[in-house]
């Protein structure tokens, strides 16, 4: 293994992250509960879902849940979306005067719904706009600012280097950056050259993102990139514990064993009450369902019981269900 994967670490501003590993933004899926389980298996930050700048929608459900930041391990960030500077700015400071320890800006989402808006990925067209955006949400917190990248809008304009040199001089404390464009949304495979030359073009922290999906993979990224850390999105659906194998593998260059059908039955009920005590049962049992397939892609029969369970209505009956599924293939 080279010095760079043995030695990644990841500083922001004053804090200290216990593992290169991070959990990456995802919206209605990094919520607090799934936050919170990534982090208990290793993984060293989880970024929150990212929570909208328009003051308009502050006071609404989906809101008001993505703005609970106490409660977490340290350092607690929160990711915030838009396009106006000084709606962004706003919303950073409410979210530090909430409890955010990192604002993170989110200039990577591809989806249409926020690109349409001029905010997320749709944003590094414009290189003015990211300027004034950086600029006053750095002014506005004391706390260290982070933002999320991909490397351009289009595989003909992949601008990535000049938006993390623009990101620096702006006081950007770290950036993680998708090896993607928008164009490519999550199509094809994730190049990380240009990540690479962005590690080359600036002094601060650059976190890979992109295609993690195994510990092999995770210490290629690293080497290739001389990126400092690691972020986990898609992979860690229905299995979390990708964190502590990545950590492990990066340290030893050993694989883990594949958790037991025990212990994966005791993340998953985990999970499942931890968002049901999140949302109230109802809402947690119709949410547990899309992490529950996801946890049962890799698994015997998953098929039908996917089918079985997502007619399930009460927390009881999806317990029940894991249990007596567990219990039959464990036979």
């Amino acid at each position: 293994m080279s010095v760079q994967a043995r030695s990644a670490k990841l500083t922001i501003g004053s804090y200290s992250v216990s593992s290169p590993v991070v959990l990456a933004p995802m919206a209605g899926i990094t919520d607090t509960p799934f936050r919170q389980l990534c982090l208990s298996m290793g993984a060293g930050m989880a970024v929150s879902e990212m929570v909208t700048s328009n003051p308009k929608l502050w006071h609404t459900h989906k809101s008001r849940l993505r703005m609970v930041h106490s409660n977490e391990f340290e350092p607690r960030s929160v990711q915030i979306a838009g396009h106006d500077p000084q709606q962004l700015a706003d919303a950073a400071r409410l979210n530090q005067q909430l409890g955010a320890q990192i604002i993170d800006i989110n200039m990577g989402c591809p989806a249409k719904k926020v690109c349409n808006k001029a905010a997320g990925s749709a944003l590094l067209r414009d290189l003015k706009l990211v300027e004034s955006i950086l600029k006053a949400v750095t002014a506005a917190v004391d706390i260290p600012v982070t933002l999320k990248i991909r490397t351009g809008w289009n595989p003909s304009q992949r601008n990535g280097v000049a938006v993390a040199r623009l990101a620096e001089q702006c006081g950007i404390a770290a950036l993680a950056v998708h090896g993607r464009t928008r164009a490519c949304m999550y199509q094809g495979e994730a190049e990380y050259d240009t990540i690479a030359h962005i590690v080359e073009a600036i002094s601060i922290p650059v976190i890979a993102n992109g295609d993690i999906t195994s510990p092999q993979k995770a210490q290629k990224v690293l080497e290739h990139t001389g990126a400092c850390a690691l972020m986990i999105g898609r992979a860690a659906q229905g299995r979390p514990w990708i964190f502590r194998e990545i950590n492990h593998f990066l340290q030893y260059e050993e694989c883990l064993p594949a958790p037991e059908h025990a212990e994966v039955e005791a993340i998953l009920l985990g999970h499942l009450q931890a968002l049901q005590r999140f949302y109230g049962e109802l809402p947690g049992v119709r949410i547990a369902r899309k992490h529950v397939g996801w946890y049962m892609r890799d698994q015997p029969q998953n098929h039908e019981f996917r089918r079985q369970f997502n007619q399930l209505e009460t927390a009881q009956e999806q317990q029940d269900c894991i249990q007596e599924y567990f219990q039959q293939i464990s036979i």
